[in-house]
C-alpha cells in the first residue's frame, strides 16, 4: 500500500511539473484551480472502485455520470389513486407490483437450475419483455372487471397470484424460539448458513485509496481511519433465505421497461389539493419493500430527510405509529415540506405520524418501533459527482469525510440495540463504498452482540429478488451480508445498497 502512495505521489509532482513548463495555453496554476470536489470524488471513486468492480466500473462510472438519471412514481394514496393509475399506464408505465408477480410466475413455473454441462440461462432475465408487458396489461385491465369475470387461460391470473403469495406466507410464519440455555442439547447448529469469518473485509482496506491533505508534501492513507473495522472479522452470524418480497396492497409503484428513459411529468395538485404522485430514484424503494410492512407496524425512519422513504411508508397505510426523524433542523424542514404537498392534514394522521429531531445514535425509545429503516448519512456517490454545493469531497469536510463510516455504525448499532426481538432493521446507503456498506454492517453486528447479547439473523434476499432482475443490476462482489444496485445505462438508477436484519433473541 506504501507503494502505491509514492507511486500516486510522484505520478502527481511529475503532471505538475510538465504542465508547469510546457507550451500549452493553459497556465499549471489553473490547472491545479480546476480540482473541484467533484473532481475530488471522481478521482477517489477511480482509484477505489475500479480496485473493487474491476471491469464493472467502467459501466457504472459513465452512468454515474449521466445528467439525467432514471426514476419512478409512487402513486399518492391521499390523491385522486384511479385516476392517476390510468393517466401513468397510459404513458407506458408499469406497476412494480404486476411486474414482479409476472417474473416470479414465470420463474415458479421455470425453475432456474444451472448445470455444469449445460448452463441453463436465467428465466428472470431471458423472459421477453415485450410478453411481460401484455401479460400485466391484461391484469390491470381484469382488474377492474367483477370478481367472477372468466378469465382467458393465457393470461397471469392475479387470484393465483395472490394464493400463491399467501402460501408462501404461511410457510413464514413465526415460530416459538426456546432458550438456548433449556435446549442446549436439543440445538444442532447449521453451519452451512454460518457467515466464514475469515473470509471477506480484510482486504477491502487495501482498495482505500490515498489522499492529499495539503500541497504534495503531507498526505494521509484513508485505510488508516478504517482499521477499526478489522475487529468485526472474527465475528460470524446466521444467514437465513428471504424467499419472497411482499408488496402491500395499497403500495402503487409505476416505472418504465429496461433502456426506456421516458421521463414522468411533473407531479401536480388533484382534486384533495396534494400532488399526484412522488418521484424517486428507482432503488429507493428496496429498502422500504425490504421492512415487508404489516398492517399495525409501529415504524422508525431513523434518518428520514429528504423524505421520500417515510412517504413511501406512509402510501402503503400499514403504520398505527410512523416517526421521521432526523438530526437537523433544516433536514426536519424537508421533511414537513414533502408532508405538507402529499398529506396535509387528510385522514387521521395527526395522531399516528411525527418528526422528531434526534441523534440517531442516542435514540433510546427501546422495544417501541419493530420495523427500523437506516437510510444513512453516505457519500451520496451520484449526488458528489454532479453538484460542488455541500461537497463531501470538499477539502475542508475531509474529517467529516473520514469519519462518515464510524457514524453509520454507530446510527445501525442503535437501531440493533432498541428493537425487539422479532423486529425487523434494513440498513441501507446511496454509495458503492464496501466499507460503508458490508464494513459497517459485521461492525454494528459485533458490537450490538457485544453491548445487548442479542442474536441477530440477517436475510438473504437473492431469491426474492430475483423476479425484479428485469429492472435492476444486483451486483455480486462478494458481499457477506446485505446487497447491491449498481448503475447502468439501460436502467440508470441508484446505487444503492441494503441489508436486511431481523433480531432473534
Amino acid at each position: 500500500m506504501a507503494r502505491s502512495f509514492n507511486i500516486l505521489a510522484a505520478k502527481e509532482l511529475i503532471r505538475i511539473q510538465i504542465a508547469r513548463y510546457s507550451k500549452k495555453k493553459e497556465h499549471w496554476a489553473v490547472i491545479k484551480r480546476k480540482k473541484t470536489a467533484k473532481h475530488v470524488a471522481l478521482k477517489h471513486f477511480d482509484e477505489f472502485y475500479s480496485s473493487v468492480y474491476k471491469k464493472k466500473w467502467e459501466e457504472i462510472r459513465t452512468a454515474l455520470l449521466e445528467e439525467d438519471h432514471k426514476y419512478m412514481a409512487v402513486v399518492n394514496s391521499f390523491s385522486d389513486i384511479d385516476r392517476i393509475k390510468t393517466e401513468l399506464e397510459s404513458l407506458g408505465a408499469m406497476n412494480l407490483k404486476m411486474i414482479y408477480q409476472a417474473y416470479k410466475a414465470e420463474i415458479d413455473e421455470n425453475p432456474y437450475k444451472p448445470n455444469k454441462k449445460r448452463k441453463k440461462e436465467d428465466p428472470a432475465k431471458s423472459l421477453e419483455m415485450g410478453s411481460v408487458i401484455s401479460n400485466v396489461q391484461m391484469n390491470i385491465r381484469q382488474s377492474h372487471y367483477p370478481a367472477d369475470y372468466a378469465v382467458k387461460p393465457t393470461a397471469i391470473s392475479i387470484t393465483e397470484e395472490d394464493e400463491d403469495i399467501e402460501q408462501n406466507r404461511s410457510k413464514l410464519q413465526p415460530v416459538s424460539l426456546k432458550s438456548i440455555e433449556a435446549d442446549m442439547n436439543e440445538i444442532s447448529l447449521d453451519t452451512n448458513r454460518i457467515v466464514n469469518p475469515t473470509v471477506g473485509l480484510n482486504g477491502l482496506y487495501e482498495f482505500v485509496p490515498a489522499t492529499q491533505i495539503k500541497g504534495l508534501e503531507d498526505w494521509v492513507l484513508e485505510s488508516q481511519h478504517y482499521d477499526y473495522y478489522n475487529q468485526s472479522s472474527d465475528f460470524s452470524v446466521n444467514v437465513e433465505p428471504e424467499p419472497i418480497l411482499t408488496f402491500p396492497d395499497y403500495l402503487n409503484v409505476y416505472t418504465f421497461e429496461e433502456s426506456n428513459n421516458t421521463r414522468f411529468p411533473a407531479p401536480k395538485k388533484g382534486s384533495t389539493d396534494v400532488l399526484n404522485y412522488y418521484l424517486l430514484d428507482g432503488t429507493s424503494i428496496l429498502p422500504v419493500l425490504a421492512l415487508d410492512l404489516q398492517p399495525g407496524d409501529s415504524v422508525l425512519d431513523m434518518c428520514a430527510a429528504p423524505g421520500g422513504k417515510t412517504l413511501t411508508i406512509l402510501q402503503t397505510l400499514m403504520p398505527r405509529l410512523l416517526v421521521a426523524n432526523d438530526a437537523q433542523l433544516s433536514r426536519m424542514k424537508r421533511i414537513h415540506n414533502v408532508i405538507n404537498q402529499y398529506v396535509n392534514g387528510i385522514g387521521q394522521w395527526q395522531d399516528r405520524l411525527y418528526v422528531t429531531q434526534h441523534d440517531a445514535k442516542t435514540i433510546s425509545d427501546k422495544d417501541v418501533y419493530n420495523k427500523i429503516l437506516v437510510d444513512v448519512p453516505c457519500t451520496t456517490d451520484r449526488h458528489v459527482l454532479h453538484s460542488d454545493e455541500n461537497n463531501i469531497f470538499k477539502s475542508t469536510r475531509l474529517q467529516e469525510r473520514l469519519k462518515i463510516p464510524e457514524l453509520q455504525a454507530g446510527i445501525l448499532t442503535n437501531a440493533l440495540k432498541i428493537i425487539p426481538v422479532g423486529g425487523t432493521v434494513v440498513y441501507s446507503t446511496c454509495s458503492l463504498s464496501p466499507i460503508q456498506n458490508d464494513g459497517v454492517v459485521g461492525l454494528a453486528l459485533k458490537q450490538a452482540w457485544e453491548e445487548t447479547n442479542s442474536i441477530m439473523i440477517v436475510k438473504d434476499m437473492g431469491k426474492a429478488l430475483r423476479p425484479l432482475n428485469c429492472l435492476y443490476k444486483f451486483g455480486n462482489f462478494g458481499l457477506r451480508y446485505g446487497h447491491i444496485v449498481i448503475p447502468t445505462l439501460k436502467n440508470n438508477w441508484g446505487p444503492m445498497y441494503f441489508c436486511k436484519i431481523v433480531r432473534e433473541r
